[in-house]
């Protein structure tokens, strides 16, 4: 029985362990670790479960601050958890919390009439040993951008180096704040919120201590580093209804014991502002709002790895490569916007309405992107890329054009030149046909040939029908004559021995020596053809063998065969049904002639 218990437990310890489900959200839990080194940051999968769970919008209060501020044990007294349950406390000069945690179970908070769950991060601390700044830059910018309130922890005062350290959450906030006001916004940063802790009230407040570090410093020597920190300082003016200013007393004197104490051994004044600060806090937080719409757990986490891609980069991060990133994925969906509308082009096409069609693509492309589009100035480059996106695509566009035009072009000029060599080998010649051919292959390529070769192509084309027009003519009348000639020699055959019609065979000699005779003693060829005996010759041939209703060319070959058949059979069979009336007995004698008696 031990040995089965054994087994059971050893699969059900594979089983649990090949199951990631996290059974118990009570407790912290890492989202961001860092990477080997700590120059870069990369995702816990462990602590993101615990927000891909939630389906109402999320909202999140973040604390940053320098290492040993007090961070966690803020964030437990702001939870109400002990040390023992909630975000883990250290005691030591190292750093206890690395990367950034979440607490596992949100709180549901009514805002503005609609169920919020706030999530509360704890971030790994500023300048602490064996880190590079840059490490801490992503820390910052990470917490400043996922959060809803950024509760910048700071010990007794307000130093130059927290100031600059705001730098990257002022272009945050220049880029993703407000482009125009009374709008849904792309990107809401964080709400600011300055918690000073110390041990004496006296004096200043903290809001005027605020007022006064962010006041900004002469420069009368015009020092570059100075103007550095004054544009800083003027840029944090559009944050002034961003932030808010808190003082919060040390809750004991003895730090290291704080975790074993209850509300009632803290300092009564620290409990008081600690309940204050709770109020502020859910005063002034609201739903993580990006491009206009609250995000639940799956799109939060998705927003988290898209800032997390952006952050890692660079060597150093920057607002113009987060917002490069983020407007990667709209540059894309607007470059393939413009390609679908570019790719239902039937081509070829005009240049002039392919260069339409690529303007009016291009516009909603732009228009669409400047929709979507993340930031005001960095996202300049992201516009000048989607141009640079568009005309690539353009510039292959215009090649398939040129591809396509060539093509069609090139079919209907090979088809035009066959049709003028087929022309040119008439069985029968014909002016007629061939200039019905010549202007059907004319008509066909001006109105079809489209796109950049049809300049091209027509002066191919112009050269080419010129060309075989010329020769056309050139054989025209050599060969009319030849066959007039031929005709008139198979005439007086037929006329003679075939259908014996002696005014035929008569005919035929007439124009056999007309044209073999008399032609070539009177007239030269030159001017054979252009006499109007021969042009009457010329009118009478074109009606007869070309029509738009026959084409004796086509059908000259069947008729002949028909015809001939016709004739033999009459010559065969005619003659005895029907005797030889129908025929001029020209050739006919009288067999029994001969027998007649002469008469005296």
């Amino acid at each position: 029985m031990d040995i089965l218990f054994l087994l059971l437990l050893f699969f059900f310890s594979i089983f649990s362990s090949g199951s990631s489900q996290i059974l118990n959200f009570h407790q912290p839990f890492p989202i961001v670790e860092p990477a080997p080194g700590h120059t870069k940051l990369r995702l816990s999968r462990e602590g993101l479960e615990a927000i891909e769970k939630i389906t109402n919008p999320i909202a999140s209060v973040a604390v940053i601050g320098p290492y040993r501020s007090g961070k966690s044990f803020l964030l437990n007294q702001l939870l109400s958890l002990s040390c023992d349950e909630g975000f883990g406390v250290g005691h030591m000069r190292d750093t206890k919390t690395k990367g950034i945690w979440i607490w596992g179970t949100p709180i549901d908070m009514d805002i503005d009439g609609v169920r919020t769950s706030v999530f509360y991060l704890d971030t790994e601390g500023f300048e602490s040993i064996g880190k590079s700044n840059v490490y801490d830059d992503r820390i910052f910018a990470l917490a400043n951008v996922m959060s809803s309130v950024l509760i910048y922890n700071l010990p007794e005062t307000i130093r130059e180096a927290d100031i600059s350290r705001l730098s990257f959450a002022v272009e945050l906030a220049e880029e993703f704040y407000g482009r125009v006001k009374g709008q849904d916004v792309a990107f809401e940063p964080a709400k600011l919120l300055w918690l000073i802790q110390r041990d004496f009230l006296q004096g200043k407040s903290v809001q005027e201590m605020v007022n006064e570090a962010l006041r900004r410093v002469p420069n009368t020597d015009r020092d570059k580093n100075i103007d550095m920190v004054n544009q800083i300082r003027d840029s944090l003016a559009i944050m002034g209804d961003n932030s808010t200013a808190f003082s919060l007393p040390q809750p004991h004197l003895q730090r290291t014991k704080l975790c074993e104490m209850n509300d009632g051994e803290l300092d009564p004044l620290y409990v008081k502002k600690r309940d204050q600060l709770k109020e502020l806090v859910a005063s002034i937080i609201h739903p993580k709002i990006v491009q206009g719409k609250s995000l639940n757990g799956k799109e939060f986490v998705a927003f988290l790895e898209q800032i997390l891609l952006a952050l890692n980069k660079g060597e150093i991060p920057s607002t113009g490569s987060l917002v490069e990133v983020f407007n990667k994925g709209i540059l894309e969906r607007c470059v393939h916007l413009y390609s679908e509308k570019m790719g239902t082009l039937p081509l070829p096409l005009v240049e002039e309405s392919l260069r339409e069609s690529h303007d009016r693509s291009r516009d909603e492309a732009m228009q669409a992107f400047d929709q979507q589009h993340f930031g005001r100035h960095h996202a300049k480059k992201s516009i000048l890329q989607l141009d640079e996106e568009i005309q690539k695509v353009y510039k292959n566009i215009i090649m398939q054009n040129e591809y396509q035009s060539s093509k069609l072009c090139e079919g209907l000029y090979t088809k035009c030149e066959d049709m003028m060599d087929q022309l040119q080998v008439l069985r029968l010649p014909s002016m007629a046909k061939f200039n019905a051919g010549f202007l059907k292959c004319n008509h066909s390529f001006e109105y079809e040939c489209v796109g950049p070769s049809k300049t091209n192509y027509e002066q191919r084309m112009m050269k080419m029908l010129g060309k075989s027009r010329s020769l056309f003519i050139k054989e025209y009348n050599h060969r009319l004559f030849n066959w007039l000639v031929a005709f008139s020699l198979v005439m007086v055959v037929v006329g003679r021995f075939i259908i014996k019609f002696f005014l035929i065979e008569i005919g035929a000699w007439i124009l056999f020596i007309f044209l073999e005779t008399y032609t070539r003693m009177f007239w030269s060829a030159e001017s054979l053809y252009y006499n109007p005996v021969w042009h009457f010759i010329v009118a009478t041939w074109e009606t007869l063998v070309y029509s738009p209703v026959l084409d004796l060319d086509r059908w000259a070959i069947p008729l002949g065969v028909v015809l001939s058949f016709f004739i033999l059979y009459w010559r065969c069979f005619g003659k005895r049904k029907h005797g030889s009336r129908w025929l001029l007995p020209l050739f006919n004698r009288n067999k029994d002639a001969q027998n007649r008696p002469r008469s005296d």
